[in-house]
């Protein structure tokens, strides 16, 4: 189905549930972000209720890239979970 959103560059992004961006900023006032493509974590992480990283795990670039992330949110006292597909495409949760 159809979700409704908004680049961060239209005047009235904060009237839009979901904001697609490259930038820092929250127009929208979310509570959930996510980074796609190696994008860092943004300054203002902590205000967030939830960040999403979504990386491809068989690019080793992507992959320490992430690493990096979570370590970082580690440091910063976040609480961190990593989720993979298994083999029949259902996401479970490892430790």
């Amino acid at each position: 189905s159809f979700l409704p959103h908004a680049s961060w560059r239209v005047a009235d992004a904060e009237d839009h549930p979901i904001i697609l961006a490259v930038e820092d900023g929250n127009p929208n006032r979310a509570n959930v972000r996510f980074l796609v493509d190696n994008a860092p974590l943004p300054a203002d992480s902590e205000l967030y209720d939830r960040v999403v990283l979504l990386f491809n795990g068989d690019d080793a670039d992507a992959l320490a890239a992430a690493r990096r992330s979570w370590s970082d949110c580690k440091a910063r006292g976040f609480d961190v979970t990593y989720w993979q597909a298994d083999e029949r495409g259902r996401w479970q949760r490892r430790d």
